[in-house]
């Protein structure tokens, strides 16, 4: 096999390497992938779960909900003495500043859903590489037992083709005697 990857490939890169390995020791590859697990930092975990929140229903309705008792307390309740009276600047402070954070934040989140995804594509890959080689070797494999099963089936038919013979000349014989 390893000949045959050189042949297509061209020089063997880790993944490939890996997949020859599996297929020596006979092991599953996802045996290898739950190993990979990468143990995540906090700000890592923080970005996720921003992003997962701010990709929400959840927080679209509850800011809304913000958004619509701000106005609704500085422009109705306290009209005249409104901490943050029309046309509500520090509400538009405060939605610059959260839009300013939680952008970056999201954007970490997505650049490590890549980072997850081109390592479930490697995963991928090496699977499908594992099970296109088993394919392979199953096909020698069959190749093999059928080309020995005919040279069997041919020395079969030989084998009757002389028994065939021996029975017609003592038939013959017998034919010739009476």
């Amino acid at each position: 096999m390893v000949s045959f990857l050189k042949k297509q490939i061209g020089e063997l890169t880790t993944l490939e390497k890996t997949v020859l390995d599996s297929l020596k020791d006979q092991t599953t590859l996802t045996d290898k992938i739950d190993e990979d697990v990468q143990k995540f930092t906090l700000g890592q975990r923080i970005a996720d779960k921003v992003a997962s929140f701010g990709g929400s229903w959840t927080f679209i309705i509850s800011f809304a909900v913000f958004l619509f008792g701000w106005i609704t307390l500085n422009a109705l309740w306290l009209a005249n003495k409104a901490y943050d009276p029309y046309p509500f600047i520090l509400l538009n402070l405060i939605l610059s500043t959260l839009a300013a954070i939680q952008a970056p934040v999201i954007m970490m989140s997505q650049n490590r859903q890549e980072e997850k995804d081109r390592d479930r594509s490697k995963n991928d890959y090496m699977i499908n590489l594992k099970s296109e080689l088993e394919i392979r070797m199953l096909h020698e494999k069959l190749d093999h037992l059928i080309i020995n099963q005919q040279q069997e089936v041919l020395e079969i038919h030989k084998v009757q083709i002389e028994m065939m013979n021996d029975i017609l000349q003592r038939v013959e014989k017998l034919s010739h005697n009476n």
